[in-house]
């Protein structure tokens, strides 16, 4: 039993022998920006914005590079009631990323990125349901649009000016 086990032990342990790591090299990770930029939010005030970058960009370990995201905010009253209520609002948020080298003191990519959403508000006064429906709606708003942004890095190089 001692002799099976030890031939067991050593084939295992020599079939993990050529493992290799699939990160390996920069060039291999998705978002290459990650401990290496310093961002900036310019425009709307979203401070759902604040707790995604820390998450998707890191620590600023290395300083390579500065990320200007300027924040835009349109309303449009899709429905109106005859009363002069808006039944039917949407909010079309424009995201501008600008990728700047700090070592070189050049712009290297530049991007405007749309989303949008509607809510039907319920009431003219404070409604529960409808502001926490909003803070949900602009949450997704701005994780889905910083998951494009981080997705089309994969197309472009940002090291060059």
């Amino acid at each position: 039993m001692n002799k099976f086990l030890i031939i067991v032990s050593f084939i295992v342990l020599n079939s993990c022998g050529y493992v290799e790591f699939t990160y390996n090299e920069d060039k291999d990770l998705i978002n290459p920006l990650f401990d290496k930029t310093k961002v900036e939010v310019e425009g709307k005030d979203l401070p759902i914005i604040n707790s995604y970058i820390p998450l998707l960009f890191g620590d600023n370990k290395e300083e390579k590079y500065l990320l200007i995201i300027n924040i835009e905010e349109t309303q449009t009253k899709r429905s109106v009631e005859t009363n002069q209520a808006t039944s039917n609002l949407r909010y079309e948020l424009s995201f501008l990323y600008k990728i700047k080298s700090i070592k070189d003191k050049c712009s290297t990519y530049q991007k405007i990125f749309l989303s949008s959403f509607s809510i039907i508000p319920k009431s003219s006064g404070y409604n529960f349901g409808t502001d926490t429906s909003l803070e949900k709606k602009y949450e997704l708003a701005v994780s889905d649009n910083l998951d494009r942004f981080i997705s089309s890095l994969s197309t472009v190089d940002i090291h060059s000016c």
